[in-house]
């Protein structure tokens, strides 16, 4: 099974921090391409569009200015009184001209009689005398003579100036046709009032498709007509491109308008936008890169601290307190740690406390075990004594009063030459009760004298080899060496007694390290116990015993500095 990644702390929060800021990203330039598609489509079609209408307000004013104008100038006395007396050419003119100068779209000019004779006209009429277009077209306005030709011709002028679109009317008196009024527009004209900025192909058509004006000639297909193509979404196509188209017919004329635009400019626009959002993306990516380190940085600091103190909890250090200050949760977390940390102090502090009251407590315990024991010998003895030698009873009360004075005092470490003073005393009470068949010996080191132990250390283990080596013998030897040996003080206690075989040896000395003691041989067990409690696991007792030969009992405890070690423990 393959195993998990795990990720620390600072890895996650980058990698969440990068994630949860590219999704919303990712979410925002797809949202963003589709609304500039959508934008695009619309801003394609909205200028279309208003391109057409714009264009259609200004022909429909020029398509009703010039009707307007051809019906009045037919009907003006000024043309009708040129027209019946040849007189007056010079109104008839400035009408015109007073008319032509405030056009956007100029035109030229023909008053013609019945007889195709041009009687007025504002540009050479020599070419138009043998134009069969031209004749067609005063025929026309002779057909109809109530209403008002408009139609779509070319016609060519000197210095290449063309016309594209005409107003006739015949001009009639008395219900009789006399002559013939024409407008013929300038192309250029036009072609300039279709011209939109924001727009690149217009044109002018006529009911039959027919090109009046345009923008850009590669509209006009045959016979000056516009015939596009489509493709099977509507779009036209004209010269390789595809283009969206708009037309609008101008109410009340034969004339209609239409404006493209190219999708080139659109997929232009999709371009520039996507090197721009790739460039956006790249940028965006290396700020949220160096963001994400800053920020994953900043969070995990917290965490690294508060990892750190916790190592070093572990090692026992417990002053690593940490110093937070984010203003977040981690600084109530480093908060929160510090006063756990005072906390565990407090407590160890007080657990130390109990620990060591426990341990007083203790030896306070083992000590009151000696002294019963003592005690019951002692008045033992000096009840014999009573009885037998008053002198001898005497001696012993001073000694026992000396001793018990001595055991009742609040020291529980004394010097070693006070403490070898009391055994003095007390083996003498012990001579007394024994007499020759009690021998005792005592040896100590003179450099040892001012060593502090325990108060009535030895007095259980004197006592102990007392009771036992008077068992199947009638005398007792007491030998007592003290001396120092590799920074230890060692106390021996040895007697001539039987001794012990070696399953009995064993049972002892598995009894003294025992932590608790429920036989009624507490004497060893209890001196061995307040030793390692006082000086720890390497002082105490150890016994050396041979059946037949006696037993050695050796005490271990601190030389150097003991006396300080033994009143700060049991002080």
């Amino acid at each position: 099974m393959e195993q998990k990644k795990i990720r620390n702390f600072k890895e996650s929060t980058r990698h969440l921090f990068r994630l949860y800021t590219i999704i919303p990203f990712a979410i925002l330039i797809v949202l963003f391409f589709i609304f500039t598609i959508i934008n695009g489509r619309m801003n394609l079609t909205q200028k279309t569009t208003e391109a057409a209408q714009s264009i259609s307000q200004s022909m429909a004013e020029v398509f009703q200015q010039y009707y307007e104008e051809i019906n009045r100038m037919a009907a003006s006395p000024a043309v009708m009184n040129y027209m019946t007396t040849h007189l007056g050419s010079e109104k008839v003119y400035s009408e015109f001209y007073e008319f032509n100068n405030h056009q956007k779209v100029k035109s030229i000019f023909h008053i013609v009689d019945t007889n195709g004779i041009f009687r007025a006209s504002t540009e050479s009429p020599d070419a138009l005398y043998a134009s069969f277009a031209f004749s067609n077209l005063i025929n026309r306005i002779n057909q109809r003579p109530d209403d008002t030709l408009t139609e779509m011709n070319s016609f060519r002028y000197s210095h290449d100036r063309d016309t594209s679109y005409t107003f006739g009317k015949a001009i009639v008196k008395d219900k009789q046709t006399i002559g013939y009024i024409v407008y013929q527009l300038y192309e250029s004209d036009m072609q300039k009032l279709i011209f939109e900025q924001n727009n690149e192909i217009a044109m002018i058509t006529d009911e039959h498709n027919t090109i009046i004006a345009t923008t850009s000639n590669v509209t006009k297909g045959v016979l000056n007509k516009f015939s596009p193509k489509l493709d099977g979404k509507g779009h036209v196509l004209l010269n390789g491109g595809k283009y969206y188209m708009y037309s609008k017919r101008i109410p009340d004329t034969p004339i209609q308008v239409l404006t493209l635009n190219s999708y080139k400019s659109e997929q232009y626009t999709y371009y520039t936008v996507s090197v721009f959002v790739l460039a956006a993306s790249l940028l965006l990516w290396v700020i949220i890169h160096f963001l994400s380190n800053k920020m994953s940085a900043r969070n995990s600091e917290s965490i690294e601290k508060l990892i750190l103190a916790l190592a070093q909890l572990r090692e026992g250090n417990f002053n690593g307190y940490v110093d937070i200050q984010t203003n977040d949760e981690f600084e109530i977390l480093g908060g929160e740690y510090n006063a756990m940390l005072d906390r565990l102090k407090d407590l160890m502090e007080k657990n130390k406390e109990l620990s060591e009251l426990r341990t007083i407590i203790e030896v306070k315990q083992l000590q009151s075990q000696f002294h019963p024991h003592f005690i019951f010998n002692v008045l033992e003895t000096l009840r014999y004594a009573i009885k037998i030698d008053a002198k001898q009873a005497q001696e012993i009360v001073i000694l026992l009063s000396r001793l018990l004075r001595y055991s009742i005092g609040p020291d529980r470490s004394v010097q070693l030459k006070d403490d070898m003073n009391y055994v003095r005393d007390y083996l003498k009470l012990q001579h007394i009760r024994f007499n020759e068949r009690l021998e005792y010996r005592i040896s100590v080191a003179e450099e040892t004298q001012d060593v502090y132990v325990p108060k009535l250390v030895l007095q259980p283990i004197i006592e102990n080899a007392i009771k036992y080596g008077y068992r199947n013998q009638s005398n007792v030897l007491i030998d007592i060496r003290i001396y120092p040996s590799a920074g230890k003080l060692m106390l021996e206690v040895c007697d001539n007694g039987r001794g012990m075989d070696e399953e009995t040896l064993q049972k002892v000395n598995e009894l003294l390290q025992s932590q608790n003691n429920t036989t009624q041989h507490i004497g060893l067990y209890n001196v061995h116990r307040r030793l390692v409690l006082l000086y720890g696991e390497d002082s105490g007792i150890h016994i050396d015993s041979t059946q037949g030969k006696g037993t050695c009992v050796t005490l271990t405890i601190p030389y150097e500095g003991s006396g300080h070690d033994v009143q700060s423990s049991a002080g």
